[in-house]
């Protein structure tokens, strides 16, 4: 069973039907008990770094997460969820991030060429072998919608150019994170979260 982390932070039921949608059991909850039971972890986000960091804060979530990711099984953050992986975040003030990827993330400068946010399909290409793309293309379209990118090279796996070029996709050990949203992203999307369940499968 997967557990996708439930945290008022929007768009989570989306993310579990995908999953059911590709053959595996998922459970949407903020339970740190059944969390801490899953074969692997699954954190959305949509919204501010901040506010996200402190509803997880405010469900106990926190030492939950962390003890997941420590016990080596898949943990799979998306969009703000890929963000809070990082050491910190500059939305709306500081705020401190998980630190399992090192850097920070940081707003895009708005133009007239590049809007902000950052809305709609867009390639992503590889920097190295990373089992989540597995049967993927490189350059394949997945869908975004951002406002703010990490400014780290650390542990990415591939990456995306908007109005800067930015990691797009990371990975250390058991621990990965795309910027995009999987679960908006068509067929495509749906083999992202098949080859993460397929991970989760192999460690039950």
């Amino acid at each position: 069973m997967i557990a996708v982390i439930d945290y008022d932070a929007g768009n989570v039921a989306s993310v579990t039907k995908a999953i059911e949608k590709v053959g595996y059991k998922a459970c949407l909850t903020k339970d740190p008990k059944i969390i801490k039971a899953s074969s692997g972890v699954v954190l959305p986000g949509v919204g501010a770094f901040g506010d996200c960091i402190d509803k997880l804060r405010k469900y106990d979530l926190i030492d939950t997460i962390l003890e997941s990711i420590e016990s080596k099984k898949p943990f799979l953050g998306i969009c703000v969820g890929f963000q809070l992986l990082f050491e910190e975040g500059f939305e709306f003030g500081i705020h401190k991030g998980f630190g399992i990827f090192k850097g920070s993330c940081v707003k895009f400068i708005p133009s007239k060429t590049y809007k902000v946010p950052h809305m709609g399909w867009n390639t992503v290409y590889y920097t190295r072998q990373c089992n989540l793309f597995d049967g993927i293309k490189n350059n394949s379209y997945f869908y975004f919608v951002h406002s703010y990118y990490t400014d780290s090279d650390d542990s990415c796996v591939a990456k995306t150019d908007y109005s800067c070029t930015f990691t797009s996709a990371s990975q250390k050990d058991n621990v990965f994170g795309v910027q995009f949203h999987p679960e908006k992203s068509q067929t495509l999307g749906l083999r992202i979260y098949k080859n993460f369940c397929n991970m989760c499968e192999e460690k039950c």
